[in-house]
């Protein structure tokens, strides 16, 4: 989900702070692909960000978009994920986000991101019951087809609106 102005700025905030802490240089290229990483909606891969970056520095190369990347994923401010494709894609990794769990086409690679309260209530009353476990991190992927892809007569792909 893109961020608004004032999550956005928290989110600066704590990359300014680790790159001090750990004494890494500010440089323009960086701190345009931290900024079009943090304004991106969803989950993006480094060859999307690379694109959208390009449209304003088209000297940016992959390996600058990808080193930034695990900055931020070393500063908790992004989070891999794989969907089973082989291709890893990012996420902004907010400490005040909610927890989400995704729904994958394994046509078309929609990713849709949902929370639901019962199903966590139900993992804890699974994990506890199973073996006294307390559930302290998850991921809950579900893999799919959409309408479109499933031939659905009529049915669309939301990945198409």
């Amino acid at each position: 989900m893109a961020q608004t102005d004032g999550e956005f700025d928290s989110l600066k905030g704590r990359w300014t702070k680790y790159l001090r802490r750990h004494r890494l240089k500010t440089t323009h290229q960086r701190e345009l692909i931290v900024e079009k990483f943090f304004r991106s909606k969803g989950h993006i891969s480094v060859e999307d960000l690379l694109a959208r970056v390009r449209t304003e520095q088209a000297h940016i190369g992959y390996a600058t978009v990808y080193r930034t990347l695990k900055l931020l994923t070393d500063c908790g401010l992004a989070a891999p994920r794989q969907f089973g494709d082989g291709q890893t894609r990012y996420e902004v990794a907010d400490e005040s986000d909610h927890h989400h769990d995704h729904l994958i086409c394994l046509q078309c690679n929609l990713i849709l991101e949902f929370e639901n309260d019962e199903i966590e209530k139900l993992q804890d009353e699974m994990a506890a019951r199973l073996g006294g476990f307390k559930v302290v991190r998850h991921k809950l992927e579900l893999y799919g087809l959409c309408p479109k892809a499933m031939g659905v007569k009529g049915g669309s792909c939301p990945n198409e609106s």
